[in-house]
């Protein structure tokens, strides 16, 4: 597979050999798709002020689709100006996360995800795989995940971009506190 550089390499780390080497990783323990729909990446930040430098330099390689807090941190969204490039496969989506209050994280590509047609076949297909199924039955954005030597892939059923559409739409986003990063 065929991996293409990107401007945003040199900051965030190799994208597109991040993605190809775990779908190999993936491809090894004998989940391979023909067409993989990967609808994004996810970089771990840190610290905070990590993160913020990070989301000034993705919103200009991008367009924020989202930032709000998840697991009690912020989490930024954008839909990249230049997809990250596998072979075939294009990755539109970068997820930026803040480290979880509390916690220790060593920064860097953590994630994919990959949409596919149901959470249950796959995981009732592989039950060899020791998949995290904690947030199968989630009503807005379910997904299963399954780590590998080189990070997670996470397995859902409709792509990040539409999911976040939604929750803008019908105001489920919980905004970042004007105050976030000064008190944290």
């Amino acid at each position: 597979m065929v991996s293409m550089s990107h401007p945003l390499d040199s900051t965030l780390g190799p994208m597109a050999p991040f993605v190809a080497r775990l779908l190999a990783e993936l491809a090894e323990c004998g989940l391979s798709f023909a067409e993989p729909h990967i609808d994004h990446l996810c970089y771990r930040a840190a610290t905070l002020p990590e993160y913020q430098h990070l989301d000034e330099l993705l919103a200009g390689a991008g367009e924020l689709l989202v930032e709000g807090m998840i697991g009690g941190r912020p989490i930024a969204t954008y839909q990249l100006h230049q997809p990250v490039q596998v072979g075939a496969v294009r990755v539109p989506c970068i997820e930026l996360a803040a480290p979880k209050p509390g916690r220790t994280h060593q920064a860097g590509l953590e994630h994919i995800e990959l949409v596919v047609p149901s959470l249950q076949a796959l995981v009732e297909r592989h039950p060899e795989l020791p998949f995290k199924t904690g947030n199968l039955l989630d009503s807005r954005n379910p997904d299963v995940a399954l780590m590998l030597p080189s990070g997670q892939i996470k397995f859902h059923l409709r792509p990040l971009a539409e999911v976040i559409a939604e929750e803008v739409a019908t105001g489920a986003v919980v905004a970042v506190p004007d105050d976030y990063f000064e008190t944290h």
